[in-house]
Parts: C-alpha cells; structure tokens; sequence
C-alpha cells in the first residue's frame, strides 16, 4: 500500500470517486480497451483470410491454366509434321505417277522432322543394342530366347521405347537371351 491518503470515500473530497467507484471505471475502462483489441485482431484476421483466399484462389486459376496449355509447345513443334505429311498426300493425289524415291525422300524428311519436334520438347528414344543388359526400367521383356550371348542381354527389339525428360513414356519392347 502507499503512504498516501486515499481520497475515495473521505468526506474531506465529496468529488473523489469512492475505492468500489475506482475499481468499476477501471474494468469499464480494461473492457473498452480489450474490446478495441479484440476489434483490431478480427479485422486483422479476416484481412489475413481473405489475403489466403484470394492467394489460393490465384493459384488455382494458374494450376488449371498450366495443365490446360502444358502441351502447347508440343503441339506447335508438331504442326510442321502435319503440314509435310499433309502436303505429301496433296502432291501424291495431284501427282498420283510420283516416282516412289520421290515419295519416300518427303517420308524421311518428314520423319526427321518429327524426330526434331520430339527431341526439343524432351522426347527421347529407347533403342537398346543387342547384347546391352536387359534393364526392367527401361525394357519390357516380351520373350526369352536361346541365344550365345550373356543371359539377360538383349538379343532384339520389336519396338523401341520413349522417355520424356528422365521419365519412361514407353519401354522398348525386347527379346531377352535366356540362360544356358
């Protein structure tokens, strides 16, 4: 306690707030203050909220636009092919007695150039030598055959397979020596 005199309820002060009075308009005062708070914090609060949703909500909208034109540089390096191949049949209809070397001269340039368009956007083939090591990875076993080579080596490949950057599209289908 303090050494000096209170003032609440002396008759000396009649103006002087009595100790019950202090105490009321002091928690009047705390609940005011707490209430302003509280009313900052909730606004804060939903400011926050709605900064997350709309955060969200951006992200959504770029997700859907990704997947939606992922292919588009795919699909632009193809077109060329489609145009050769469809400038191939043209000529072959307008010119149905083209020398057949004139036709598969257009089909190999066309193929490159497929090969080109699938090279740039990360397409790769798999197209193992015979007598490489089978790898289940990358290869689908279709048969095993007797062959003078090491056991599980390829002996053939009845299709070659596709990776797209580091991931396989498509193993190469293979024929596998069987062990002696």
């Amino acid at each position: 306690m303090s050494d000096t005199p209170s003032t609440a309820g002396n008759p000396d002060y009649p103006d002087a707030p009595s100790d019950g009075e202090t105490a009321q308009g002091s928690i009047e005062q705390q609940l005011a203050e707490l209430q302003a708070k509280h009313t900052e914090v909730s606004d804060a609060y939903l400011r926050a909220k709605a900064e997350t949703e709309n955060i969200r909500r951006r992200a959504e909208e770029e997700i859907a636009k990704a997947r939606k034109f992922a292919v588009e540089a795919f699909a632009d390096s193809l077109l060329p092919v489609k145009d050769s191949l469809e400038a191939a049949i043209a000529t072959q209809i307008a010119k149905p007695d083209t020398p057949m070397a004139t036709v598969m001269d257009g089909v190999q340039a066309t193929l490159r150039q497929l090969g080109s368009a699938l090279e740039r956007n990360k397409v790769m083939e798999i197209n193992p030598a015979a007598g490489e090591k089978f790898d289940p990875h990358q290869h689908q076993a279709i048969s095993m055959v007797p062959a003078e080579q090491e056991a599980n080596t390829v002996v053939g490949v009845l299709q070659k397979g596709y990776l797209i950057s580091d991931r396989v599209l498509r193993p190469a289908l293979v024929t596998v020596a069987a062990p002696k």
